[in-house]
């Protein structure tokens, strides 16, 4: 399983990339890996207001469809149109390949979500 430094981490399988106050968001390598090959993506509205622990996503897989639930707080800013055409991505190169970008509206939030390690130890603890 591959994780990144510097990102967050929720125990959904999330991840959270802040650049100024916009927050993108992923699911992580251990997520992907466990849905298997990813089809389809339904992304959020543009201009969606989103609370942590809303749902922000589907995604569909070979397997099954799943749930993909935000982190953190904001409104919809941006959404990854590229994955319309290349849901492969997300297998690929999870953590290149986000979903949706929020305009934070609770900072602190991100506080709430786990680190690197943190992360690691708590798959780990699932496994």
């Amino acid at each position: 399983m591959k994780t990144i430094d510097g990102l967050k981490y929720s125990k959904e399988h999330e991840w959270v990339r802040v650049e100024d106050d916009v927050a993108y968001i992923g699911i992580t390598d251990y997520a992907q890996e466990n849905l298997g090959d990813v089809v389809y993506v339904e992304f959020p509205g543009m201009g969606d207001t989103i609370v942590a622990g809303d749902v922000l996503s589907v995604v569909e897989s070979v397997k099954a469809a799943s749930d993909i639930y935000s982190p953190i707080s904001g409104e919809v800013v941006q959404i990854n149109e590229a994955l319309n055409d290349d849901t492969e991505k997300i297998n690929e190169s999870p953590y290149d390949s986000w979903i949706a970008a929020l305009k934070l509206t609770s900072p602190d939030e991100l506080d709430t979500l786990m680190d690197e390690i943190e992360y690691q130890a708590f798959c780990d603890e699932e496994e």
